[in-house]
């Protein structure tokens, strides 16, 4: 990548400007410090030590998603021998998952993470080591819809007052409020309510909270509507609005919480050419004899084994109670165990669960691994001949963002790519494109995907021709190639991502990411943080976790 490219990113100063614009705009220019503090990448505590300082230390590594890499890469940095294991065979990344449709990488989607918010710093830090180019993806043009109760419409609030509320049940108040206010009370009300310290508590995990912080995490989020007031009519049309947020309905609101709070949906990117992109400058880096982004002398550097295809089978402790054995599926399929110093588990609790652990953990950690919610998620993308949304018909071009709708497919997702384009040439609708024609959550992602293959796509395409008001049967000569991914099937993630339910962030949280085995397994991954869902959360526990084994490391030796 030439430097004029990794020039185009926003610089820290700017992100943290549109960060700061953003919160004042919403009356919260306090959480400003406090965010940017809370989000930033763990100390680097490697340079406390002598590089060699983990040199015949053994360590293995459970997970080649972005939290065991992020963990592989700090530990290295001190000679560290280290040993990854990953149940894929032919991809790194974990739930990190760009489809290619072309050779050429020109036409992809996104089927697992897919935005960074500019608040993100620990995501920000390694897009920066690795100069990674990125794309904004709020769009000046993005004209997307919302299609509920039959009703097409524009995604604005005037809209949305004028030709939706006609068709719930909304009480009189409610009728004579405008929807851009009545979604933010529902949404912001109990935030803005905290004080600047106790929004902390959102990006923090701790032993104990306080007590009015900890009785919001044991709501629902439908039971914090209600508590505010909203009618059920109120809250089907905030459903519709916006399926995600009634996907959520039974999750704790923790977990809109923590979005809301570091303004996770505004000022977003993308890496560009796909979000793999990052997994693999780490698995360049970690396979590499002399990292170009390593500022001391390589031979300083440990060795890493990347076993991709060969699972791990059991976790144990050591008989010398010194280290953990690690009993995995060689590439011949025959099981064998490893010892080692340290050991970082960094896959999903989903997958943990199959897992043989001898001796058990803690109560608390079994009962997290056994309990934890993971929320399923649905995504289909279609490679189309050409982008009949970016063409000028009765309803407008679209170019990037993402039309709501309250069919079961719930969202289609635009390319962004043509948003700045310096010539129609370049960029006509008459192209290719990639369409994430549904990104669905929660109950609708198991209806669409437990259909067979062909009933599946022609559900889906019937969703996106109504959203669009195209005519039936309009995409069947358009449609060039289709996949999708159900994450609750997929068989290493079992899951799309961790969503506690009310009170599991003060039951488990703390326990979830204390060590076991006197201090030589630790964990890591979205679901041990406070950003569960996002490549922000992988990347903080990742290198949070490789700390923790330095610093009793250091108070071993």
């Amino acid at each position: 990548m030439s430097e004029n490219d990794y020039s185009n990113n926003p610089t820290n100063d700017q992100r943290h400007q549109l960060l700061l614009e953003a919160l004042t705009r919403t009356g919260r220019a306090e959480d400003y410090e406090n965010i940017l503090s809370l989000l930033s990448p763990p100390p680097d505590l490697t340079r406390s030590l002598a590089p060699v300082a983990f040199r015949n230390i053994r360590i293995g590594i459970i997970g080649a998603g972005l939290a065991g890499l992020a963990a592989a890469y700090e530990l290295r940095k001190l000679g560290a021998d280290i040993t990854i294991y990953d149940g894929q065979k032919d991809r790194v990344g974990g739930r990190v998952y760009t489809l290619y449709f072309d050779r050429s990488g020109r036409y992809y989607g996104e089927f697992g993470a897919m935005r960074i918010p500019v608040s993100h710093e620990t995501t920000w830090h390694y897009i920066n080591l690795f100069r990674l180019d990125t794309e904004a993806l709020s769009s000046p043009q993005s004209n997307n819809f919302i299609f509920a109760h039959d009703v097409r419409i524009r995604r604005s609030g005037q809209n949305i007052t004028e030709s939706l509320y006609p068709y719930y049940d909304l009480t009189e108040t409610e009728r004579n409020i405008p929807w851009n206010v009545l979604s933010d009370f529902a949404m912001n009300a109990f935030l803005n309510q905290m004080t600047p310290e106790m929004r902390t508590e959102i990006l923090k995990i701790l032993p104990e909270y306080s007590g009015e912080y900890a009785a919001i995490t044991r709501l629902s989020n439908r039971q914090v509507f209600e508590m505010l007031g909203l009618s059920q009519g109120a809250i089907q049309l905030l459903s519709a609005v916006d399926p995600f947020a009634g996907a959520f309905l039974g999750i704790s609101y923790d977990e809109i919480l923590s979005g809301n709070y570091s303004l996770d949906f505004m000022n977003t990117y993308r890496i560009a050419g796909g979000m793999v992109h990052l997994p693999l400058a780490f698995y360049n880096s970690l396979t590499a004899k002399e990292p170009p982004e390593i500022d001391f002398p390589s031979y300083f550097l440990g060795n890493v084994d990347i076993r991709l295809g060969q699972p791990v089978k059991g976790i144990s402790k050591s008989q010398n109670n010194k280290g953990v054995d690690l009993c995995y599926k060689n590439q011949k399929g025959t099981e064998t165990t490893e010892s080692y110093d340290y050991v970082i588990c960094a896959i999903p609790f989903s997958t943990l669960r199959g897992i043989e652990v001898l001796p058990y953990f803690s109560n608390e950690k079994m009962q997290a691994i056994r309990e934890y919610n993971y929320i399923d998620a649905q995504k289909t993308l279609f490679l189309c001949k050409k982008r009949f949304w970016e063409e000028e018909k009765e309803y407008g071009r679209m170019n990037g963002g993402i039309s709501f709708t309250d069919l079961p497919i719930q969202s289609i997702i635009y390319p962004p790519d043509h948003l700045r384009c310096e010539n129609r040439e370049s960029c006509s609708p008459n192209l290719p494109g990639v369409l994430t024609a549904s990104y669905n959550l929660g109950q609708d992602a198991n209806r669409v995907s437990s259909q067979t293959i062909p009933h599946r796509f022609d559900l889906i395409k019937d969703n996106v021709e109504a959203v669009h008001g195209l005519p039936s049967g309009y995409l069947d000569a358009l449609v060039d190639g289709y996949k999708t991914v159900h994450w609750n099937t997929e068989h290493w993630a079992r899951g799309a991502f961790a969503a506690g339910n009310p009170g599991q962030k003060l039951l488990f949280a703390y326990d979830m990411q204390k060590p076991e085995y006197d201090h030589r397994l630790y964990f890591a991954g979205e679901h041990v943080s406070t950003k569960q869902g996002w490549l922000q959360g992988a990347l903080y526990s990742g290198k949070a976790a490789a700390n923790r084994v330095i610093e009793n490391f250091s108070r071993s030796y």
